[in-house]
């Protein structure tokens, strides 16, 4: 990832509050929520960069399928592939087009078709489009029908977008549902921070002058003197931990990759964060 002017404004405007922050509200309830929202405007921008690739290496794919199109379109009318391509040069491919008209201007050049076609693959560095480039290029070099090949090709890529997007629409209800799970679960951890904690400090108090430690939990001894706000700073761990590996694997589940759960990782670790650091310094 390159750094931008938009990272390094967030880097800066991310370390100036959390420097205000740490002098001024360093002793204030606010502290954390505040602390957590200088740390989100300093990651925004780099998961932003991510979000935004991962939706331009979708309309990438689904550009080289019109391309692909195009191309047997071409071909099937008896037009050599070389010709095809040069005849394609200038069309709008969205974010395809530059490396299309680059593809056309190596084969202008006289470059063998096989070589500008991995330089087209090696420029825009996609896995499927890679794959179908591989075999248009060795269709190529061998002969025969390339116009039945590269309408093969054209339906290989063709289906495996579809089978994304009915997978992205089967799983979207599960990714629904993940989030209200982990919603559901931040409200259990509240009334587990402000209703039930308190509950066995004031427990605890009533009971420290008895011999009997009736505190004790699961053989753990609570007695000694009880800090809920200390007891409550495991659960909010317990939810920045849940809210990054349920968004990795809701992104798993509905795209079939890691990198497009991380949106989702970034989500549910600022709701877990906002909401249990917001409801302790406004509601605690």
């Amino acid at each position: 990832m390159k750094i931008g002017k938009i990272h390094i404004i967030g880097i800066i405007a991310s370390l100036t509050g959390i420097l205000l922050t740490l002098i001024l509200l360093i002793k204030e309830k606010i502290f954390y929520f505040a602390l957590g929202i200088c740390v989100i405007i300093g990651v925004l921008p780099f998961v932003t960069t991510i979000i935004l690739k991962t939706e331009k290496e979708k309309s990438k794919e689904a550009m080289f399928l019109e391309f692909s199109r195009n191309l047997v379109e071409s071909v099937k009318a008896g037009t050599p592939i070389s010709r095809s391509i040069l005849n394609l040069k200038g069309k709008n491919y969205g974010p395809l087009t530059s490396h299309v008209d680059k593809l056309a201007n190596q084969i202008a050049l006289g470059i063998p078709v096989k070589d500008a076609l991995e330089v087209f693959a090696k420029d825009i560095n996609n896995k499927t489009i890679s794959r179908a480039v591989t075999l248009i290029s060795e269709a190529e070099q061998a002969g025969g029908e390339i116009g039945n090949i590269l309408e093969n090709v054209a339906k290989s890529v063709s289906q495996s977008d579809k089978l994304k997007k009915e997978r992205k629409a089967a799983i979207y209800t599960l990714v629904v549902q993940g989030y209200i799970i982990f919603l559901i679960f931040i409200v259990i951890m509240l009334i587990m921070q402000f209703k039930i904690l308190p509950m066995l400090t004031v427990f605890d108090e009533m009971e420290g002058g008895s011999d009997a430690n009736v505190s004790d939990i699961g053989g753990l001894s609570l007695g000694g003197g009880i800090d809920a706000e200390e007891l409550a700073k495991p659960f909010l761990y317990l939810l920045l931990v849940q809210g990054f590996f349920v968004g990795l694997t809701v992104g798993k589940l509905a795209e079939g990759s890691i990198k497009s759960g991380i949106k989702h990782s970034f989500i549910l670790v600022c709701m877990a964060w906002l909401i249990s650091t917001g409801a302790t310094a406004f509601y605690g």
